[in-house]
């Protein structure tokens, strides 16, 4: 049979079936017996645990009732008569609560060696037995719960304490946080939250930290830090990265094994262009508008007969050694006889047609 009393009391058989034990009083019964295995409990304290400051008015008689139903739940050779009393016949490490305190002993023995990972195995397993408060479904063990609360709390320490030894202060300091927020009075505890801020590089943090458990002790407590808690003070004071781990280098990965492609330098880049470009041909260009087309305008780009031949402002220029064209006209055909004077048709014919030639020639 397996016990079970932190957290809801249970008894489970070991297969894992849950025992249904019954009642409030019969749970109160079963818990006392529980906390001393293999030990004779005497009566008085049994009636004292079950029916607290209010014990019935035969209460030996009522605790022999009580323990006949406890037999019949969970077996009749479960809880044995002797000497004026009852014991559980089971052995320690049947009951959570001393297979807890086991644990945490030979952790914290392995701690104190400087085995700080063989301690970490041992705490993980032994807070592991924990499923809620001690005795939560029994509201008159307060006293009891609250002893067994604070054993679990120091095994919460040492198991912080562990994991500041291997190196993992990062990963515990949500942890410390919660605990601390949750016990601001413990100065253990708060330096330990100060260490693990120390570790991962928080000094600053650290030292608010220190001002603030401070002042929570002197309003409280009316009293100043621990040796503990101004030592560690100090020593952020003036080395605030003392004891600080280095971390371990990150792991290569493939794109820092594969080789970077080759870089173009710029200088090469411009000087293979201005190559290219000296290499293509040259094209010739002209700047402004085409010149007009139209034979007035070349008529009057042509100089009078005899004339000095000027550059135009467009167009192209006529070397000055070239004799000017002829009259595009020839001169009319004779249409009389030589020596008589023209008819009127051929002096008007004639007329025309010099203007016209005066015109185109100039």
């Amino acid at each position: 049979m397996r016990y079970r009393v932190l957290g809801v009391t249970r008894a489970s058989r070991p297969d894992g079936t849950t025992v249904s034990v019954g009642g409030a009083r019969l749970r109160a019964l079963l818990a006392a017996l529980a906390l001393r295995p293999g030990h004779t409990v005497p009566a008085a304290v049994l009636v004292d645990r079950v029916w607290d400051d209010a014990p019935p008015a035969d209460a030996t008689a009522a605790l022999q009732a009580l323990v006949g139903r406890l037999r019949r739940a969970l077996g009749a050779d479960a809880v044995v008569s002797a000497d004026g009393g009852y014991h559980l016949r089971a052995a320690p490490d049947d009951v959570d609560a001393h297979r807890f305190e086991r644990l945490v002993g030979e952790g914290t023995r392995a701690l104190a060696d400087g085995d700080p990972a063989k301690a970490a195995g041992l705490l993980d397993d032994a807070l592991a037995l924990w499923h809620g408060e001690a005795f939560a479904d029994l509201p008159d063990h307060t006293a009891e719960a609250a002893r067994w609360s604070a054993r679990r709390l120091d095994a919460l320490r040492a198991r912080c304490t562990a994991a500041l030894a291997l190196g993992q202060a990062e990963a515990v300091l949500p942890e410390l946080t919660a605990l601390c927020d949750g016990h601001p009075l413990d100065e253990p505890l708060q330096a330990l939250r100060l260490r693990a801020l120390r570790d991962v590089g928080r000094a600053a943090e650290a030292l608010a930290a220190y001002d603030g458990v401070r002042r929570t002790l002197a309003e409280h407590l009316g009293a100043d830090p621990g040796v503990e808690l101004r030592t560690l003070h100090a020593e952020l004071l003036s080395r605030p990265e003392a004891g600080r781990r280095p971390r371990p280098p990150a792991p290569l990965t493939r794109a820092m094994r594969t080789r970077p492609p080759p870089i173009r330098l710029p200088t090469r880049t411009r000087a293979r262009r201005r190559r290219r470009e000296a290499r293509q041909p040259v094209r010739a260009r002209r700047v402004g508008r085409a010149p007009p087309r139209g034979r007035t305008c070349q008529a009057r780009r042509m100089p009078p007969q005899g004339q000095t031949r000027r550059l135009p402002r467009q167009g192209w220029d006529v070397p000055r050694s070239t004799p000017p064209p002829p009259p595009p006209c020839a001169p009319p055909p004779a249409t009389s006889a030589p020596g008589s004077p023209p008819s009127s048709g051929a002096a008007r014919t004639s007329t025309r047609s010099g203007a016209i030639c005066a015109a185109r020639a100039w």
